[in-house]
């Protein structure tokens, strides 16, 4: 028999709050958004850095992402048959809304609990509010003792990706409690360079302006 398509869950309010809601309120599907703003990803990358979602739960969010035009599939072209989900025009309008949330629970976020998972790129969201007044372009590699990741400044604002760029055009490493401090607002990019808890490398005009960030 054919598979049903999923019932959409309403709250059956007439309330712009709650429609978004209706779209974006299940468990896992705004931290699915955070794994895409990163760029596509294969079904096994976002299994393994969504730990603790089950393979039928990841599935059936991404259905619903796709039948809400939040996101889509593709087959990578050959040699490669594998395939990729990436967000919508409409999906990607939501990194305000997670920026929103993570700047709201950075201040609760004090160090990791002995069950939580960690992985690099989590800690892009918070950043790039301190690299909003970045007025050059180009891309910043971010290196933490749990990996790398990396954000392009661009006309239309920060943006970041998972792993290291190719070629950055600056490079910071840092640990991730100055990581977190500097999304915080508690340290600036600057001040972290000039004291040391910050390692810069990059003399081009990006990177001397990463040194000035105040």
């Amino acid at each position: 028999m054919p598979r049903q398509p999923s019932r959409r869950r309403s709250y059956d309010q007439y309330c712009a709050a709650a429609r978004a809601l209706d779209a974006v309120g299940d468990r896992w599907t705004l931290l699915i958004v955070r794994e895409l703003l990163a760029g596509p990803r294969r079904y096994t990358d976002l299994h393994a850095d969504l730990p603790g979602v089950s393979t039928d739960v990841l599935a059936s969010r991404l259905k619903d992402m796709e039948r809400d035009e939040l996101a889509t599939r593709r087959r990578l072209p050959p040699p490669s048959p594998a395939y990729v989900y990436e967000l919508t025009d409409r999906g990607r309008e939501l990194m305000p809304v997670l920026r929103a949330l993570s700047g709201w629970g950075a201040s609760v976020l004090d160090g990791p609990r002995p069950t939580d998972a960690v992985r690099a790129h989590w800690f892009a969201i918070p950043l790039l509010r301190a690299l909003d007044g970045v007025a050059g372009e180009g891309v910043i590699g971010i290196a933490l003792d749990e990996g790398e990741f990396h954000v392009r400044i661009g006309p239309d604002g920060p943006s970041y990706g998972d792993g290291p760029a190719p070629a950055p055009d600056a490079r910071l490493r840092m640990d991730a409690p100055t990581c977190l401090a500097v999304g915080r607002g508690e340290v600036s990019v600057g001040e972290g360079v000039r004291t040391g808890r910050i390692e810069l490398s990059g003399t081009g005009p990006l990177g001397a302006e990463l040194a000035q960030l105040d």
